[in-house]
């Protein structure tokens, strides 16, 4: 192909990178400087998009790592992460925080801090091994079936935080001290309370929008807790997409879930972040 060939679940070819109907490819090839006519790009996901796994976030980070080796740039982690802030944020007009972008470069347990001054402080947890096998092999992800765009919910977050909604601020205040305690109850071994501490969550993310869930996640959840789950919650925004729960009775869980048509994905946690696989 003399120009650009894109494979993800639409097929592009063209011969510049203005006519690249895909916004983040688009914008990531300019970011990175390509000048390639020659260049084929193929993307292949295990979950659909929109289902509040950082999928595109991931995608974006992960699409400007393969860009700049192949111009045999050197970028650190955190670079990656501001660079994909910037396609979404800035150039595309998301309504989206920094969280997705920065996991995937960095990988891990991590604790981001967002600075006023836009800065972002990275901190790896200090989780022992076993905590973190344990805690892995006791995390299960079930699949809702609604797929959603969380630009809507956030939105509404944004309109409210700027307009100083004191019900939102005091509840996104209170979700930012719940990160500081699940910290701490990881970095403790303490993984019961890191459970509680989930269902706390869920219970003040709720609050923030009626959209955030509906009849099916709800009973859904209820099912779940009185299956063997200790805690969980809906990853993302909301709207849709995967419930997590901890459980050690996994096996009561997964036929509860099951009876209900909810899809398992098993997952592992990626220690290093985003790489290069094949060079």
């Amino acid at each position: 192909v003399d120009g650009f060939l894109l494979k993800y679940s639409h097929l592009e070819e063209v011969r510049s990178i203005d006519e690249i109907k895909h916004p983040i490819i688009r914008e990531a090839l300019k970011l990175a400087g390509i000048q390639e006519r020659n260049l084929e790009i193929a993307s292949m996901a295990d979950i659909p998009a929109g289902t509040g796994l950082g999928s595109s976030g991931t995608f974006t980070t992960a699409l400007l790592k393969a860009l700049h080796a192949l111009r045999k740039n050197l970028v650190h982690a955190s670079e990656l992460a501001e660079q994909a802030c910037c396609i979404e944020m800035e150039k595309l007009h998301e309504r989206i925080g920094k969280q997705d972008q920065y996991i995937a470069a960095y990988g891990g347990l991590t604790c981001f801090e967002f600075l006023p001054d836009g800065r972002v402080k990275a901190s790896p947890l200090n989780v022992s091994e076993e905590t973190l096998l344990e805690l892995e092999d006791n995390l299960l992800l079930f699949f809702t079936g609604y797929a959603r765009s969380a630009s809507k919910i956030l939105q509404e977050q944004h309109d409210k935080s700027t307009k100083s909604d004191e019900a939102m601020l005091e509840n996104l205040h209170f979700v930012k001290e719940l990160g500081r305690e699940s910290q701490r109850a990881l970095e403790g071994n303490n993984l019961r309370e890191f459970a509680r501490l989930m269902n706390v969550h869920w219970r003040r993310k709720k609050e923030r929008s009626a959209i955030v869930s509906n009849e099916f996640i709800n009973e859904s959840y209820d099912v779940a807790m009185a299956n063997g789950a200790l805690g969980g919650k809906l990853i993302g925004a909301g709207g849709g997409g995967f419930l997590m729960f901890y459980a050690e009775d996994k096996a009561r869980l997964r036929d509860a879930m099951r009876e209900r048509g909810l899809t398992e994905v098993r997952f592992r946690f990626e220690p290093e972040g985003t790489k290069i696989l094949i060079q």
